[in-house]
Parts: C-alpha cells; sequence; structure tokens
C-alpha cells in the first residue's frame, strides 16, 4: 500500500495515504462488489455501452428494477449513451443517480476524456451528491498529457469518488490476482463513512491477497518494474496502432487504440454486432467481442483488442483488409 500511495497518487500530487488503499484480487470483484455498501434504492447511472460487471451485479442485488426485453435496458437504471457523436464520452445525466460508474480510458471503446472533462464529473457529484465509482484499469495505457491517471488529480474527488485499479492490464497479473480500490477518509454519504464500511465489508468477506503476489505487486514499483511495465505498455500500444491505422486505411470507422488497448469498429455494410461476428470468423477466421454483448449502444459496433502477440495482430489485420 506504501508503494501504491508514493507511485501512483502522491507522485501525481494527490493526497491519498497508504489507508485510504484496500488490496484485493482484482478490479473486476471489487468493481462487483463495491455496490454492497450502498442501499439497494439507490439509482446507479452508467454509460452504454458499458463493461457488463457494472449493471450485472446491481441486477443482482435487486436494485435495477425490471427489465425491458425489447430495448434491452432496466427500468431502473440511467443509460448514458456513449455515441460517435459525443465521441463515446457521457453527457451529464438529467435524472440525478446515487452511484455514477466510469471507465476511461474505456472499456470497450478506447476512449478517453480530459482532466477538465473529468473534472466537470466531480463538480456534478459533488453538487447532487452521487458518487462516482471511477475503473481506472486501464490507466497504464495513457500517453497524452491533458487525460488524467486517477480521478483523485481533480479538485474535490476525494468527498465524491472511489477508484479501482488493476495489476492485470499494466503487470500481466490477471491469472495470479491483484487490485486495489482507494476509498478516502473524507468520503461519506450523509454522516456515514464509506471508507469504514468498506473496511468492515472487506474484513469480513475477503482474507487478503497472498502475501507473495503482494510482494510481486511491490515490485511492480521498482525501478526495474517499472521499466518492464513501460516496454509491455508499448509492445501492446504498438499492436493497438497497427490495427488502428491497418483498418482505417482499409476504410473501416474506427477510434480508440490511442490511450487505450482496445479498438472500437464500427460495423461494415449496415451488419449488427454479432452478424460482423460471423463474417469475420467465417471469411478471415478473426475472433473479436461482439459490441451488442456491452449494452443497447454497442449494437453495430466491435471491440478488438491490442492484447495479442505483434505477429498475431498483424495477421489478423492483414486478413480483415483482403475481406
Amino acid at each position: 500500500r506504501n508503494a501504491i500511495a508514493e507511485n501512483d497518487y502522491k507522485a501525481r500530487g494527490c493526497s491519498i495515504t497508504a489507508d485510504e488503499i484496500f488490496i484485493s484480487d482484482g478490479a473486476k470483484c471489487d468493481s462487483g462488489n463495491i455496490q454492497e455498501i450502498f442501499s439497494t434504492d439507490n439509482k446507479i447511472a452508467v454509460c452504454d455501452p458499458v463493461y457488463p460487471v457494472y449493471v450485472d451485479t446491481n441486477v443482482m442485488a435487486g436494485r435495477t428494477g425490471t427489465y425491458d426485453a425489447g430495448k434491452e435496458t432496466w427500468s431502473g437504471v440511467i443509460y448514458m449513451p456513449c455515441l460517435a457523436e459525443n465521441d463515446f464520452a457521457p453527457q451529464l445525466p438529467k435524472e440525478t443517480p446515487d452511484m455514477i460508474y466510469l471507465c476511461f480510458p474505456n472499456n470497450p471503446t478506447g476512449s478517453t476524456i480530459t482532466k477538465a472533462q473529468l473534472q466537470e464529473w466531480v463538480d456534478y457529484a459533488n453538487k447532487v451528491g452521487a458518487v462516482i465509482i471511477y475503473d481506472a484499469a486501464y490507466e497504464a495505457y495513457i500517453s497524452q498529457d491533458d487525460v488524467p491517471h486517477t480521478i483523485y488529480q481533480c479538485q474535490g474527488a476525494e468527498t465524491c469518488a472511489i477508484e479501482l485499479r488493476s495489476f492485470s492490464k499494466n503487470a500481466g497479473f490477471t491469472g495470479v490476482r491483484l487490485g486495489f480500490t482507494v476509498i478516502p477518509k473524507a468520503l461519506k454519504c450523509g454522516q456515514v463513512s464509506l471508507h469504514s464500511l468498506w473496511a468492515r465489508r472487506h474484513g469480513t468477506k475477503y482474507n487478503g491477497a497472498p502475501y507473495i503476489v503482494q510482494r510481486a505487486g511491490e515490485a511492480v514499483y521498482s525501478e526495474a518494474g517499472k521499466a518492464q511495465l513501460k516496454e509491455q505498455v508499448a509492445y501492446y500500444m504498438n499492436n493497438a496502432k497497427y490495427i488502428l491505422e491497418g483498418l482505417r486505411e482499409a476504410g473501416y470507422t474506427v477510434s480508440g487504440g490511442v490511450n487505450a488497448p482496445y479498438i472500437w469498429l464500427k460495423a461494415p455494410k449496415g451488419m449488427t454486432s454479432w452478424e460482423f461476428f460471423d463474417y469475420l470468423l467465417e471469411n478471415a477466421n478473426v475472433v473479436g467481442t461482439p459490441g451488442s454483448g456491452f449494452g443497447p449502444s454497442g449494437e453495430t459496433y466491435f471491440r478488438l483488442t491490442a492484447f495479442g502477440s505483434y505477429e498475431n495482430t498483424v495477421a489478423a489485420v492483414d486478413r480483415i483488409r483482403k475481406l
């Protein structure tokens, strides 16, 4: 925790301390479990498309109302469309939520927002009394200076935001499992400390990440570890660049792939997400993720990942270009 506080927060001018950091077995578990410290009466707002865990775990908690199979939406969820027209960045919702899920760099669209844009969300959350659950799992892939690495770079975030982080995407801990959640002591709902609530929940339901895994995580912050991470991130971002530029040259409409390892592709010829999936599989032997799986606004889109070898990436792009 000391290494995280020093390198991820103090080095960026943030006042987060070690005892505000909760070590876990990954951001996925935390993003699903964090809702347990909120009332089932609380209303959530999510980007659309969205990482499914945010919605599905709230469905399991009974917080989302009834399901409309035709629209593929839940009555108790505020959906914030992320479309090409708004650069795949959500607008402030008209209906006031209690919990706001944001993920930047974004999964699945690969989009990012500037510090000024994120500050608007922080100001809004503080104004209406909402809590932002900020998933920064892909922070290591940020290359542009105006894109914040943590929400705590924004003034006032300590009183409205929880941040989720992962060691899987930056350091390859996918099977090893390690992550952390930051809950500032200043963050309260009414007079209730969310830090204290999560500490009680965490201690009750979780025995802690293995010591050897935590020591491996600590090594990520060594000089050798930082150098290895930088090299690995550069490798995957080179893949992303190849996908982005190669498909754009082939006439596809693509975005993302600059501060994130994901490329968001518009399915051609009026195809649905699953029609394009079948088309790629059958004609190019290439597999990606149908955008419709991330929500209604993901329909007709397709997610491609840079998390592969350069050789396979080149082969896949070249096959798609020949279609």
